[in-house]
């Protein structure tokens, strides 16, 4: 599937179902009961490092049981060939969306989205996923960055630079905060997709993000998809929280 009908296939889903809700839990067992809660608007759940490495490759199978289009967020960072073959097996197991680090430079990027563009679409979704490069982890700050990775770049200057490189080398889109967003979409135009992190609906705490802002602004600001976690997964009603932000967005 070429990268353009993808992009709008993917697009073309209601601004509710562009919501993915951080399945953040120790078992297979609690993100099935989570995401049985999360009623009709709850199309896109997102496996993450945690649960992936407690429940394996089956919880994916048993989320699209449930009707969930999974969002595969392991953040590959390995050799190219390597992260070519991971980016095969989450076509396999018929994934919409995965992740790598686009500090895995130019030759990773590129073998991980020429395997993808290689594969036939997924009987269950209908697509191949989207492969997105994470440009700066959100929890990172301008200092954390700087400790880790001295450069004469800023934070925003440095995001900018990565997301060139990531486009260029055959990416589907980013991860990125929607506080970079505005000078972002600026620089690389409406064409790369961009998933957001971070989002805390208006009163909610911010926990360990950084950089941070509410549905809506992120969706004005240019973002495609947009990831919550704690806002929805901790509310008494998780379903009727998701719905409350579906309803903002659409």
């Amino acid at each position: 599937m070429k990268r353009d009908v993808l992009l709008q296939a993917l697009r073309d889903l209601p601004a509710g179902r562009r919501v993915i809700t951080a399945l953040d839990v120790p078992s297979q067992t609690d993100a099935l009961a989570l995401a049985a809660r999360l009623g009709p608007t709850g199309g896109f759940v997102k496996v993450g490092l945690q649960l992936f490495s407690a429940a394996g490759p089956g919880v994916v199978h048993r989320l699209q049981d449930l009707q969930r289009d999974v969002f595969l967020d392991l953040k590959y960072h390995d050799i190219p060939n390597t992260v070519a073959s991971a980016a095969r097996v989450a076509a396999t197991l018929g994934t919409s969306l995965c992740t790598m680090h686009a500090g895995n430079g130019r030759a990773a990027m590129a073998a991980a989205a020429e395997a993808l563009a290689a594969v036939s679409p997924h009987p269950v979704t209908g697509r191949r996923p989207a492969l997105l490069a994470v440009t700066v982890l959100t929890s990172l700050s301008e200092a954390e960055m700087q400790e880790v990775s001295p450069s004469a770049d800023q934070l925003q200057d440095r995001i900018e630079r990565m997301a060139r490189l990531a486009w260029q080398s055959g990416c589907d889109g980013l991860v990125c905060s929607a506080a970079d967003l505005p000078r972002l979409r600026t620089a690389i135009g409406p064409d790369p997709l961009i998933v957001t992190p971070g989002i805390r609906p208006a009163g909610a705490a911010t926990d360990d993000q950084h950089r941070v802002t509410t549905p809506r602004e992120a969706m004005d600001a240019g973002a495609d998809f947009l990831v919550i976690g704690r806002p929805i997964t901790k509310a008494s009603d998780p379903a009727a929280a998701l719905a409350a932000i579906a309803a903002e967005l659409d």
